[in-house]
């Protein structure tokens, strides 16, 4: 099983659950997470043993958040085309996706993960600087992946027709 459908199964995405996902609610909405998480780890510094509530509150929603909004009545939209595109990405040893997204798609996910290895040492030596560049790192990267799954998305849909 490959990776992606490792963590689509953590998300619960099968079915029905990836046209949920699709709201743009529950994208953005999910997006916004990563500095709450931010936060809640830090303040383990002023509320100790406390920040596991907020951490674990965290986690919880962004286990949950792809099944709780309704399917969109539009994929017109940015989002919508990314969380879609995510999914022919996931399928693609079943359904090939154009084969030039792949090497760009391997390089952000490295980069997602160097930025997600450097906020984790951030956080964990309470490094602002470590921390910053590492949740920057993690954004751009995020930002540019699902931008590329939008190209994705509207070339299957393109390649259907």
């Amino acid at each position: 099983m490959s990776f992606e459908k490792q963590i689509a199964q953590v998300f619960n995405l099968k079915g029905d659950s990836w046209l949920k996902h699709a709201n743009p609610w529950s994208v953005w909405t999910r997006f916004v997470t990563l500095p709450f998480l931010v936060l809640a780890i830090w303040s383990r510094v002023w509320i100790g043993w406390y920040s596991l509530i907020p951490i674990s509150l965290l986690v919880i929603w962004l286990i949950i958040n792809p099944t709780l909004f309704k399917k969109p009545k539009s994929f017109d939209n940015w989002g919508s085309k990314s969380v879609l595109g995510e999914k022919y990405w996931s399928e693609r040893k079943r359904n090939p996706v154009p084969k030039h997204h792949n090497t760009v798609v391997r390089i952000l996910t490295i980069l997602q993960t160097i930025g997600g290895i450097i906020l984790i040492v951030g956080l964990w030596k309470l490094e602002i600087n470590w921390t910053i560049i590492g949740a920057i790192t993690v954004y751009l990267a995020k930002m540019w992946f699902l931008d590329r799954m939008v190209w994705i998305f509207e070339e299957m849909n393109n390649t259907a027709r």
